[in-house]
């Protein structure tokens, strides 16, 4: 097996042939009208750059002051997406993620999504939307032991998901694609921090109507827009998370599209979906923008002892900084959760009728 060293080696000459033809091919043309509501009543609401890789480029989100959707715009093309998604959640960042999906905050977060099903009786066949390398189907399973959990995704962590036993059946592929062949099937469907990453949301929420059983629920967490942390962070603020969040939906937006596709919402929650890392991750985005970067394939070229001595000695010295600001953030979780300083929100609907009796899903102005 390559070390990263060589694996980020091999990986250089493709990336910066690819950025050599520039950055404009990775990015549709500006929206004028807001894609959730269609109004031009729209403002810039941040700028930033894309803090967790490094790789190059300018993001703008936009909020429309019609209804209160905030979009990337402009929006990353199809080229975009793969450049931009490569190497992030698979690949050369498949380690990172791998650790993060493991850690004691993630377990926990797991167990808590998973308890939410709880009241509403125990699902035969449960289908995970985004679900990566599956280890929340994998903790959920253990308070759904009757429950047989499937897994869709883009990326390759979902057939790992399979092998590795974390679910019974992977679907790799768009799930409005997908949907098709898989109607009916479900008594739950869940989206955990999926929603955001998508071209077009409300054709998500119609897949979701279309592979559900009536009477079967649906799961949404997204982070929250409306929270006051991201207006006190700026573009600091984790779950902006440029250039991979491309809608992000305020609650009474996607009250209402649920409500016009057939579901009925049960349950609305702000406390249990933060989570408690606003702080640390904003330190964090900060220091990646100032720090001298690692060694990336898409970077212009690797760095020198110097930059590479200066960027070791920086993170150690802000190491305990860092462990204070999270230790800051776990203390404040219990007050922050009960405020609009809450970063996520968490819906739960009922699919009840079996044709969508509105327009939105089928005419979507995305």
């Amino acid at each position: 097996m390559k070390t990263r060293s060589e694996q980020v080696a091999a990986h250089r000459p493709h990336y910066q042939d690819e950025l050599a033809h520039g950055l404009a091919r990775f990015f549709e043309p500006p929206r004028r009208t807001c894609p959730w509501c269609a109004s031009p009543r729209l403002r810039e609401r941040l700028r930033t750059t894309n803090h967790p890789q490094r790789k190059p480029g300018s993001f703008v989100l936009d909020t429309c002051h019609n209804c209160g959707h905030v979009f990337q715009n402009p929006r990353l093309s199809a080229e975009g997406l793969d450049f931009y998604y490569r190497d992030c959640y698979d690949g050369l960042g498949e380690a990172t993620m791998a650790r993060m999906a493991s850690s004691p905050l993630a377990v926990k977060l797991y167990r808590t999504r998973a308890r939410a099903m709880l009241p509403y009786g125990r699902p035969g066949r449960w289908l995970d939307v985004g679900t990566g390398h599956g280890h929340f189907c994998a903790e959920a399973q253990r308070l759904h032991p009757g429950t047989e959990f499937h897994g869709l995704d883009w990326g390759e962590g979902v057939e790992i998901a399979a092998r590795n036993g974390r679910i019974a059946r992977a679907f790799r592929g768009s799930f409005p694609g997908l949907a098709g062949q898989l109607a009916g099937q479900y008594d739950v469907v869940s989206m955990y921090h999926y929603l955001e990453h998508t071209l077009a949301p409300r054709h998500e929420l119609a897949a979701a109507r279309t592979v559900l059983r009536t009477g079967g629920h649906l799961l949404v967490e997204v982070p929250d827009p409306q929270s006051a942390a991201a207006r006190l962070l700026g573009r600091w603020w984790g779950p902006w998370l440029q250039p991979q969040h491309l809608h992000l939906v305020p609650l009474d937006n996607l009250r209402g599209e649920l409500a016009e596709q057939g579901f009925t919402v049960v349950a609305v929650d702000r406390k249990e979906p933060h989570i408690p890392t606003d702080l640390t991750s904003a330190a964090v985005n900060v220091l990646n923008s100032v720090l001298p970067g690692e060694d990336l394939p898409w970077l212009p070229r690797k760095p020198g002892p110097l930059g590479r001595g200066v960027r070791a000695l920086a993170l150690l010295a802000a190491t305990p900084a860092l462990l204070v600001l999270l230790g800051v953030d776990l203390l404040l979780a219990p007050l922050t959760r009960r405020t609009r300083l809450s970063n996520a929100y968490r819906v739960i609907a009922r699919r009840d009728q079996e044709a969508c009796p509105g327009t939105s899903c089928c005419a979507a102005v995305e």
